[in-house]
């Protein structure tokens, strides 16, 4: 198969998936791109206590907001662009790293299939996540990484990649501190002229300019990389938002992310460490993929995104590993195993592209209606955990908005409560507390169905006007099925 072949295949597997999944994943999607840029360009909107507290770099951000700001300027800035426009751009990118994936991976027919079919990179793969965006480049890094036996020069096109994720992504140093040490042992070069000549030039150079460019953004020195390390891992505000057991990842993590994959990936890792003498690069791989994890599980909060990194290390050693075996199987074998692969991706792909968890997205084009048509009267209401849709880089209008704030104890108040938690524990009390029993309620209350029973005094002056299927299975007692629009009774 032709280089040119194989990127169109993977470049409409990503642009279709820019389309189809249309289901919400974690909020970061769009509260750490999408909200950002949009307040950039447009000068409204809702920054989260990481932009002010500088643990975030604008890199990524930026990107989008060029590309907003270029939209504005020509007068294409309509919300079907905005929300698409960051969407296929990435995909773009993936795409692009999809191809590198298939060059390292051989350029076999297996490489090309098995990153095209992967359910979770086609879940994730064209979503404005800072996790897609560090999957991809990572890609491309391993792309042209120097593997020892492989027809890549030994440069240093991989550092410069590899400096970039970092300060973008602090924590993308599990997967390359292995791979680092592994390049300084088998480089021709002596260890410390490959260190001082290319690893300590290129990260400095990278290092100033993410400085410079989030100091004059935020408006003061910053160093984002030292100060995500400082909140996420040395004072642990990460678990804030939830803990998991140390074998969260292997339990769950990575097989819920692999899906069908988890069985080549058990069959190649037999392989290579029965016969790790002739497999060094794939023992090495196998040996980042467990060094990442490991360290990951030790850390308390847990996510099944910060997987994606390593994803595409798995992926590539059990391509490989398809590609030995598809030699010596016969054809209605390789059939059989290609078929089951393909079914056994696309239906969790399907289910959580399409089904699961998307009233909270589909929500939003009614609500940006609503408030097109009155905007000075119009003022939204989210009683719903914290960012559980996006806002104005959907809405586009800049009406009154509001919604329950989870802001981590950063002062270390004694006996914090934040304040989504405060509103569940008594929703009548916390009403009382910021709206006047005679007035100044807000026009229109966006809800799951869950919710209901508990609002059910401050909703007998609203009517329902929407009700939105959002999922069949709640994450938890706080989500619902539907998401509900109620309308104050007496704007009707």
């Amino acid at each position: 198969m032709k280089n040119l072949d194989a990127f169109l295949i993977l470049l409409a597997v990503r642009l279709a998936s820019v389309f189809i999944v249309q289901t919400s994943f974690v909020p970061d999607e769009y509260w750490q791109s999408l909200e950002v840029a949009h307040n950039i360009v447009f000068k409204y909107g809702y920054l989260t206590w990481e932009w002010s507290k500088g643990i975030r770099s604008y890199i990524p951000p930026l990107v989008v907001a060029a590309f907003y700001k270029i939209l504005q300027i020509i007068g294409l800035d309509t919300v079907t662009n905005l929300i698409y426009g960051p969407r296929i751009l990435q995909a773009f990118l993936s795409s692009y790293s999809d191809l590198c994936f298939y060059k390292w991976s051989g350029c076999t027919k297996w490489g090309v299939f098995y990153i095209a079919t992967s359910w979770f990179w086609f879940y994730t793969g064209s979503r404005t996540l800072i996790n897609t965006l560090e999957c991809a480049l990572t890609t491309i890094a391993l792309s042209k990484y120097p593997w020892p036996g492989s027809a890549a020069d030994d440069k240093s096109t991989f550092i410069w990649i590899v400096a970039l994720i970092f300060v973008i992504r602090p924590t993308s140093a599990l997967v390359w501190v292995p791979l680092v040490i592994y390049h300084l042992a088998v480089n021709k070069e002596s260890p410390l002229d490959t260190i001082v000549n290319r690893y300590v030039p290129i990260g400095a150079s990278v290092l100033f300019l993410s400085i410079l460019l989030d100091s004059l953004v935020h408006g003061y020195f910053v160093v984002t990389v030292y100060e995500f390390l400082k909140f996420n891992i040395l004072e642990d505000v990460a678990s804030f938002y939830g803990v998991q057991p140390w074998y969260w990842y292997l339990s769950a993590g990575l097989p819920a992310v692999l899906g069908i994959g988890m069985v080549p990936f058990v069959l190649v890792t037999i392989v290579v460490v029965k016969n790790r003498q002739i497999h060094q690069n794939e023992l090495v791989i196998l040996g980042t993929v467990v060094f990442s994890v490991l360290v990951y599980s030790c850390l308390p909060h847990k996510e099944f995104r910060f997987l994606l990194p390593i994803l595409p290390l798995i992926l590539h050693v059990s391509s490989r590993y398809l590609s030995a075996w598809s030699r010596k199987a016969n054809s209605l074998h390789i059939w059989i195993a290609a078929i089951v692969i393909l079914i056994g991706n696309a239906v969790p792909a399907w289910y959580f592209s399409v089904v699961h968890q998307r009233g909270t997205l589909d929500v939003m084009y009614p609500l940006r209606e609503i408030a097109l048509e009155n905007p000075k009267n119009t003022s939204l209401l989210f009683l719903m955990p914290c960012h559980s849709t996006p806002l104005y880089s959907y809405l586009h209008v800049n009406v009154t908005t509001r919604f329950l704030t989870c802001t981590p104890n950063l002062s270390k108040v004694s006996g914090y409560v934040d304040e989504a938690d405060m509103f569940y524990r008594n929703p009548s009390r916390w009403w009382q507390q910021n709206y006047s029993p005679t007035g100044g309620w807000p026009s229109h209350i966006i809800s799951f169905d869950s919710l209901v029973p508990s609002i059910s005094d401050i909703l007998s002056r609203y009517k329902l006007t929407h009700q939105i299927y959002h999922t069949s299975i709640p994450e938890s007692t706080r989500v619902g099925r539907y998401v509900l629009v109620h309308e104050r009774i007496d704007i009707l």
